[in-house]
């Protein structure tokens, strides 16, 4: 038996030289090399046939920026720290609680150690944390302001989740904050980030099937009956509208890349639903541009999941369904081809979108530059969300001031845009 362990080890041995002499004899340029510290291979796939990106090439464990994830709620647990585990620049050194013990558990599983633990009262105490690059706030939207000014007056970049604020006054102050403090602001719109979104930006600003001429837009779901904070008006600051209509609103300008000049709107607040005793349940509003595009969105609490985008342009549409989940987000295209009509599924690489909106914001604190979605952004979408609320209440269009240009409260786009 032990002759016949030697043999099967010999033959083993054999096979793996033989092995070695294959990749040996592969030409230099199909073994990939380094290039500016990053591994690159060559692609493995006809470019026509497969949508590919570059290689992961994260940073060491030991270079990744720090990120302090303020409030440990549904989306923090669900979405945002397994995101962390996605990205390149980014990794989790510190957590922010009112509940300890579940911050230590958290805290285990994510190599946090006892020192990155804070809570409410005592987050100021972040500022000695070298560990801590930047925060990104997940809290209720009410505390938004509050938790950024702290952070930014403790020396910190901040990351915050969407709707930006409550109101366009404290949008403004989290502003001016952070640019006397002279630290980066980036407001979370993952969307703005995800390779299939990114994808429709550049048909729409390349014409690829014509002229916008409009837009359309759902995202709506039937939440739970429990008091959650967000059906309580002074920590939500409204309803659907800020919530998941957000994502119809801001889809609406980054596609065409033009702010609205008029918008009209309507409400409900179902009075026998208990869910809508301080907030609305549906919210259906249009904008129109200055290029003559017009978005119909609507946005909603009390009906089946739907988060629906189309974009009709002079030749074609352009239609995701879901649009705004956070993964399976699927596209097609409708127009003419030839004598028929024919749809197109177009599909690309899936990759976690927090993952994806933490690695952008890394390199903007690295290279000191504003990033895509900064303050600003978040600030236009609060301005517009008080016009739209003013329509739904007077019944009446507002008007706007015309903005000229292009995406004037953007920063550069991602470095891997579609």
């Amino acid at each position: 038996m032990a002759d016949v362990g030697r043999r099967a080890a010999l033959g083993a041995a054999v096979v793996a030289l033989g092995a070695t002499a294959a990749l040996a004899d592969q030409p230099d340029a199909l073994r990939g090399g380094v290039a500016n510290g990053k591994v690159d291979m060559p692609k493995l796939h006809d470019p026509r046939t497969e949508v590919e990106g570059p290689l992961p090439n994260a940073d060491p464990i030991t270079r990744k920026l720090g990120v302090a994830v303020v409030g440990l709620g549904h989306l923090s647990l669900d979405q945002i720290l397994p995101g962390t585990l996605t990205s390149n620049h980014v990794r989790v050194t510190a957590l922010v609680s009112g509940d300890k013990a579940k911050a230590r558990v958290v805290a285990s599983q994510y190599g946090v150690p006892e020192a990155g633990l804070y809570d409410y009262t005592d987050f100021d105490r972040i500022k000695d944390n070298q560990a801590v690059d930047f925060v990104y706030i997940v809290l209720p939207n009410n505390m938004h302001a509050e938790f950024t000014l702290r952070a930014a007056a403790a020396g910190k970049h901040v990351l915050c989740e969407k709707p930006m604020a409550n109101s366009v006054a404290e949008a403004e102050q989290m502003v001016a904050a952070c640019k006397q403090a002279d630290r980066l602001l980036m407001i979370a719109y993952r969307m703005q980030y995800d390779p299939y979104h990114r994808a429709i930006i550049k048909m729409v600003r390349d014409r690829e099937y014509g002229a916008v001429r409009a837009i359309s837009a759902v995202n709506g779901q039937n939440d739970a009956a429990n008091g959650q904070w967000r059906q309580v008006l002074k920590q939500a600051g409204g309803g659907s509208l800020p919530d998941v209509g957000i994502y119809c609103l801001s889809a609406a300008r980054y596609i065409t890349g033009e702010e609205p000049v008029e918008i009209t709107a309507q409400l409900t607040q179902p009075k026998d639903d208990p869910r809508f005793r301080e907030i609305e349940d549906l919210c259906a509003f249009t904008l129109r541009f200055p290029s003559g595009v017009l978005a119909q969105c609507m946005s909603g609490y009390s009906h089946h999941e739907s988060r629906h985008l189309r974009v009709m342009t002079t030749d074609a549409y352009i239609e995701m369904d879901p649009a705004f989940s956070y993964q399976g987000l699927a596209m097609h295209i409708g127009r003419k081809a030839g004598p028929a009509y024919a749809t197109e599924m177009r599909k690309f690489a899936e990759k976690n979108q927090f993952g994806r909106e933490m690695d952008h914001f890394a390199e903007c604190i690295r290279a000191n530059r504003q990033p895509h979605t900064p303050g600003e952004e978040g600030l236009q979408d609060q301005r517009l969300i008080a016009a739209i609320y003013d329509a739904a209440r007077s019944g009446n269009a507002v008007r706007l001031p015309e903005i000229a240009g292009l995406d004037t409260t953007r920063g550069p786009p991602p470095a891997d845009a579609a």
